[in-house]
């Protein structure tokens, strides 16, 4: 270990000292650590690994006050993802803080919906870097539990990178001019990055930054191949191999995609839900199955009534804002999965006598509801009325369909489209939908299929955007039966939205000399006509 030791595990007592009390080992500042030492100095970094969990779940996270109710930690990047797609619609949306995600609007520099995204993210990658700046996984003579200790503080990081790549990433669309910053990515900031160098650090080219999210999880790897973390609340080695999957795929790499969703599948030995834990109206989407490889766990300390996700997205919870949002399934989504699929009745169908809904505030509250209304997410427990534990909910990161809907895609693209069909017709026919046939001999109609899926599957949760952002379907708001209520969402895009890529804040701009004059363009403006007429695109700008 070749680092300054003192100011580098000063910076990981600091950040857990709430989490494992008084620590006080310190090493003398002249010196570099030793096997031995490290060794001894375990407690502190199992409470700093420890925390990582709980900090992806912070209310108020990159504020430290209720400010903004978007700051939420990671669970806000599953709304606004969800948002991003246009699958959500809100009854009110006065009450839906995620709205601008869906409506394209208010997305500049200045304002929270990429603030907050931008630095959430890099909250997370801080977290790492403290423990990756102590524990060299590569070193022999350390303890397996140390260098499994670094190994998951790597694949946080990767995990941050990629979603970061994923939101701040720009690809060509009609709307915005982004030639200037085509292929580029963000910052690149590690445990060795000083202040000097963050003054002036450029975004990372795409092949870069691939390159780091790669050896980030290559050293995961290692660590993890002789180590099990004591819970799913941190990534294992299937974990590890499902993010190299899903960067596979972000990078066109559909061979290597399709070989590591693979083995993420069998190395977790993780089975898709079934039907009756999806509809299960107490433990539904609150309580992890065998399906979760990677989930996180809020607990009433580290949130608040209006901080925490279930009051986000649980129609039925009292106590947050989706109860007066009414959050719903767009209803060309919903119109588009056949009824002989169990997942369609997570949302209220117009003719109720099609489904026999369950939910813990009764019938009547039932039948007052509106078409479309999500059931998917329910509070834990039941509990509708007591947000410290109906919010307590486990909330999925990586689910074992991911990788099979990953799998399914990138094996058409590598290995000839109907050996991709199989796979989705096997996977959707065995476990959603009993009567499924798809049917395509042409690549684009499989990965679109694919989208579709993975809509419908993670509706919520987020993890259909980069695939979207990859594939560029186009997004159609406005049409004949929509559910959309407000002209400001009823918006047809040709591709993508402008706002899928995010804007990097206007302070980390002003503070890094080397991001000024390459941000990417603000999409606000994109479209200013509203509602797009039905059957159109909206005009492009370039």
């Amino acid at each position: 270990m070749k680092k300054n030791i003192f100011k580098l595990f000063s910076a990981i007592v600091v950040s857990t000292t709430v989490l494992s009390g008084c620590i006080e080992e310190v090493f003398p500042e002249d010196s570099t650590a030793t096997s031995d030492q490290i060794g001894a100095s375990a407690t502190a970094l199992e409470a700093a690994v420890s925390g990582m969990p709980s900090q992806m779940v912070q209310g108020y996270l990159v504020y430290g006050k209720q400010t903004h109710e978007t700051d939420i930690a990671y669970p806000s990047l599953m709304l606004a993802q969800t948002e991003l797609l246009g699958d959500v619609v809100s009854g009110d949306y006065g009450y839906d803080w995620w709205w601008r995600f869906n409506a394209n609007n208010g997305m500049n520099d200045t304002g929270y919906f990429s603030y907050l995204p931008y630095f959430t993210l890099y909250k997370f990658v801080k977290s790492a870097n403290d423990v990756i700046a102590v524990v060299d996984v590569t070193d022999p003579t350390i303890t397996d539990d140390m260098r499994g200790f670094g190994s998951i503080s790597h694949a946080f990081r990767a995990f941050s990178y990629y979603t970061l790549m994923v939101l701040f990433e720009p690809v060509e669309n009609i709307y915005t001019d982004c030639s200037k910053v085509l292929g580029l990515t963000v910052p690149i900031v590690t445990e060795e990055t000083t202040n000097d160098i963050a003054k002036s650090n450029p975004r990372a080219t795409h092949e870069e930054l691939m390159a780091f999210i790669l050896s980030d999880l290559d050293k995961a790897e290692i660590g993890l191949e002789d180590y099990t973390p004591t819970s799913k609340n941190f990534p294992d080695l299937a974990v590890v191999y499902g993010l190299k999957a899903k960067v596979y795929m972000w990078d066109g790499q559909f061979a290597k995609a399709a070989e590591y969703a693979r083995k993420a599948i069998d190395q977790s030995g993780a089975t898709p839900i079934t039907e009756a834990q999806w509809h299960n109206s107490t433990t539904g989407f609150n309580t992890a199955t065998s399906a979760w490889m990677w989930y996180l766990h809020p607990t009433a300390s580290n949130m608040g009534n209006l901080s925490n996700f279930i009051g986000h997205i649980s129609n039925e919870a009292d106590w947050g804002y989706a109860s007066l949002s009414k959050l719903q399934m767009a209803r060309s989504l919903y119109d588009g999965i056949p009824a002989t699929d169990f997942r369609k009745y997570s949302f209220l169908d117009p003719d109720r006598s099609v489904y026999a809904y369950q939910s813990v505030r009764g019938n009547a509250w039932l039948a007052d509801q509106p078409d479309y209304m999500s059931l998917k997410f329910r509070p834990a427990g039941g509990d509708y009325n007591t947000y410290s534990v109906g919010a307590a909910a486990d909330i999925p990161i990586m689910r074992v369909e991911e990788m099979y809907l990953i799998e399914a895609e990138a094996t058409g693209a590598s290995q000839g489209v109907s050996a991709g069909v199989q796979l989705l017709n096997n996977f959707v026919k065995q476990y959603r939908q009993t009567d499924y046939d798809f049917s395509t001999s042409d690549l684009r109609s499989l990965q679109l299929e694919v989208l579709n899926q993975m809509r419908i599957e993670f509706w919520g949760e987020g993890i259909a955007f980069p695939t979207a952002k990859r594939l560029k379907p186009d997004v159609i708001q406005n049409y004949e039966g929509t559910n959309f209520i407000e002209d400001i969402f009823k918006i047809n895009c040709k591709g993508v939205k402008p706002n899928w890529t995010l804007v990097i804040p206007k302070t980390e701009v002003d503070s890094n000399t080397a991001l000024q004059g390459m941000n990417n363009p603000d999409p606000s403006g994109a479209i200013p006509t509203r509602p797009t007429p039905i059957g159109e695109f909206a005009p492009g700008n370039n």
